[in-house]
C-alpha cells in the first residue's frame, strides 16, 4: 500500500459518461479516488439535494469499489458568499448546506472551497466582510457533519497564496477550515509577486489538508498539459509531503480531441513518477 492517495478530478473525464464509467476508469488508470465537481453549471448544481442522483452515485461506488473522497465546490463563483445581493447570499448558503449534506452521504472527507469573496462583481471592503460573516456560518454547517473545508488558492488577488488564505483561516480559527492549495496557481502567484513558492506553502504548516497537482504557465491557469508548463512538481510535492500532506488530486480537463482514458493514465504515471523521486 503506497503511503499517499492520488485522486482524479472529475472534469478530466467526459460529462456524458455515467458514474459507473467515471469511477471504473478512475480505478483502472491508477488513481485511488475521484474528486466530484460541483461547479456553477446547472447540470452540476442539480446534483445537490437530489435523491435520485445520490442513489446513482452510491450504487456506482458500491459496484466499482472506487470512492469519492473529495469535492471541488466551485459553484460559489456564480453564487458567492461575499455577494452584496441578499438573494445570492441565500443561494450561496443553500449550496453550501446541500454540498455538505451530499459530502456526508457519499463519504467525502474534504470540500475544497473556491477562495473568492466575489467573482463576477467588484470586490470591496463590504464583500470581504460579508464573505467572512457567511464563511463562519458555512464552517458551522461543516462542523456539524464533521466535514473539513479547505480553501483552494485561486487565480485572483483575493486568495492566490497560502499566506493570504491563512489570514482568513486564523480569523475563523476552526478545526473544520484549512487550506487545499493548488500548486499550479501558487506557481503563477510566485512569479507574479516574485516570492518563493515553497516558503509560501510552508506558511500553511499544520493547515494543508490536501493539494491539487496542476500544470500552469505564466498568466495561464488551466488546460496546460503536464510537463509543458513551469510548475516544479518535485519541489512542491516534497514541501507538502514534509508538512504531512498525504492526499493529492490530479487536476486537468478533458479534451474531446483526445482519448480520456489514455490521458488519465499518462498523467497518473507522470505524477506518480514525481512521488517516486521523493519518497522511495
Amino acid at each position: 500500500m503506497k503511503p499517499y492517495l492520488l485522486g482524479l478530478y472529475e472534469k478530466a473525464l467526459p460529462n456524458e459518461w455515467s458514474w459507473e464509467e467515471k469511477l471504473t476508469v478512475t480505478k483502472e488508470t491508477g488513481y485511488d479516488f475521484l474528486e466530484i465537481s460541483i461547479d456553477e453549471s446547472d447540470m452540476r448544481l442539480s446534483r445537490l439535494n437530489n435523491p435520485t442522483e445520490l442513489s446513482l452515485i452510491q450504487a456506482a461506488i458500491a459496484k466499482t469499489g472506487c470512492p469519492i473522497n473529495t469535492m471541488c465546490l466551485s459553484g460559489h463563483r456564480k453564487y458567492p458568499l461575499g455577494s452584496t445581493r441578499e438573494q445570492t447570499i441565500k443561494q450561496s448558503l443553500q449550496i453550501m448546506s446541500d454540498a455538505i449534506d451530499l459530502a456526508s452521504s457519499l463519504g467525502v472527507r474534504i470540500i475544497q472551497l473556491a477562495g473568492y469573496d466575489v467573482y463576477y462583481e467588484e470586490g470591496s471592503a463590504l464583500t470581504r466582510a460579508t464573505f467572512l460573516t457567511n464563511l463562519k456560518h458555512a464552517v458551522e454547517l461543516a462542523a456539524r457533519k464533521g466535514i473539513v473545508l479547505g480553501f483552494e488558492t485561486m487565480e485572483t488577488p483575493f486568495m492566490d497564496t497560502v499566506t493570504k488564505s491563512m489570514h482568513i483561516v486564523n480569523q475563523i480559527n476552526s478545526p473544520y477550515l484549512h487550506i487545499y492549495p493548488d500548486i499550479g496557481n501558487l506557481t503563477n502567484a510566485s512569479k507574479l509577486y516574485k516570492h518563493d513558492i515553497l516558503l509560501d506553502l510552508e506558511m500553511g504548516k499544520g493547515h494543508l489538508v490536501a493539494a491539487h497537482i496542476k500544470e500552469t504557465k505564466p498568466n495561464h491557469y488551466r488546460e496546460i498539459p503536464f510537463g509543458t508548463g513551469h510548475v516544479e512538481f518535485e519541489k512542491c510535492i516534497n514541501t507538502c509531503w514534509d508538512m504531512g500532506v498525504r492526499m493529492y488530486t490530479a487536476e486537468f480537463w478533458y479534451d474531446p480531441t483526445t482519448d480520456a482514458k489514455e490521458v488519465a493514465s499518462f498523467n497518473c504515471e507522470f505524477i506518480i513518477s514525481k512521488f517516486r523521486s521523493i519518497i522511495f
